[in-house]
């Protein structure tokens, strides 16, 4: 295993030249540095996190909790996450909880017994955990007042019910998953701030609100705003097997912009997170932490992109006349 020490022999320098041109620290030229790290590099030198450890008190490494690594969406976040923090030196230790609040307190206090020098929490939705002992950094949502940087999911919301309003829907319903998660509920909030006045709409919930779908098809919703990818390819079965045809009979519209949205049939309209921002984001928050900045008192949020596929169109009733007065919007939550 090539050393500092052998480095510097072969070099013909002192090893505190070596690792000052390798730290970065030290009256090193910056020639003889990007020489030395150059040859190091050739060498195949990798710096030992135990011994910066004992020197430094930090073990590069950071901890990730996931709130369930089953979802396609998680494992894209942790991806991006970890390329951040190797472009930093850093190695990242991930936690899932496997959709269990209890889970995410434990993996927390696992990553800490672990010497972690600081966590990225992905709350468990309806959680928002406090990490008393070391820096950490929160990826929720806008609503969350201890959010530090995520998408800014009642802004995609809004990209999206501005889009189905311009192709003329005026009956349409919301479907979320679960209205104990902030980020769907933001989510269903933007988009019921971009339909605007004169749009009915029903807000449902899970497994009985895929049910209803028929019955509001029936009664005349056009289109399906669903609070993720997954969610909408259930709708999209459901829709198929009461006899809806997607987008002739009914649009429908996604969140995330998952790999398979643009191979379903048809390729479904979505929103997409800006992952590397994100990751930056949360990234450059913690390392401040550890290096003795305060954590930012103000989360930062990330717009997200409207991804138009053909499982949204325009809508038949555009050739109706629009009523002068708006209709009452109504909400019914289930």
């Amino acid at each position: 295993m090539t050393s500092i020490k052998s480095i510097a022999q072969d070099m013909g320098v002192s090893t505190a030249t070596v690792s000052n041109a390798l730290s970065g620290k030290g009256r090193v030229s910056v020639a003889l540095a990007d020489r030395i790290k150059a040859r190091a590099a050739e060498l195949g030198y990798q710096p030992s996190t135990a011994a910066r450890a004992l020197k430094t008190g930090h073990s590069g490494i950071l901890g990730l909790v996931m709130p369930d690594m089953t979802n396609p969406l998680f494992p894209r976040i942790a991806q991006q996450l970890s390329i951040a923090a190797e472009a930093r030196g850093l190695g990242i230790l991930i936690g899932d909880s496997r959709g269990s609040e209890a889970r995410q307190t434990e993996a927390i206090k696992a990553l800490i017994g672990r010497g972690v020098d600081g966590l990225v929490v992905v709350p468990q939705k309806g959680t928002s955990p406090v990490v008393p002992t070391l820096p950490s950094v929160t990826i929720n949502t806008g609503s969350d007042p201890r959010n530090t940087v995520s998408a800014d999911h009642a802004g995609g919301g809004a990209l999206v019910g501005a889009h189905i309003r311009e192709l003329g829907h005026r009956q349409v319903v919301i479907l979320g998953g679960d209205p104990v998660s902030d980020v769907q509920r933001d989510r269903v909030s933007g988009m019921i701030a971009g339909l605007g006045a004169g749009v009915r709409y029903d807000v449902v919930w899970g497994e009985h609100g895929l049910v209803r779908l028929r019955g509001l098809a029936q009664e005349g919703a056009s289109a399906v705003l669903a609070t993720s990818d997954l969610l909408a390819l259930a709708a999209l079965s459901q829709l198929h097997r009461s006899g809806f045809s997607v987008p002739e009979d009914i649009s429908l519209t996604g969140f995330d912009d998952l790999p398979f949205a643009s191979f379903t049939n048809p390729p479904l309209t979505s929103t997409a997170q800006d992952m590397t921002q994100i990751a930056e984001c949360a990234l450059a928050a913690l390392t401040g932490q550890i290096s003795g900045q305060p954590r930012p008192e103000t989360g930062k949020l990330v717009p997200m992109r409207l991804v138009p596929r053909g499982s949204s169109t325009t809508a038949k009733c555009l050739t109706t006349p629009t009523p002068q007065t708006p209709t009452p919007q109504q909400e019914r939550l289930t």
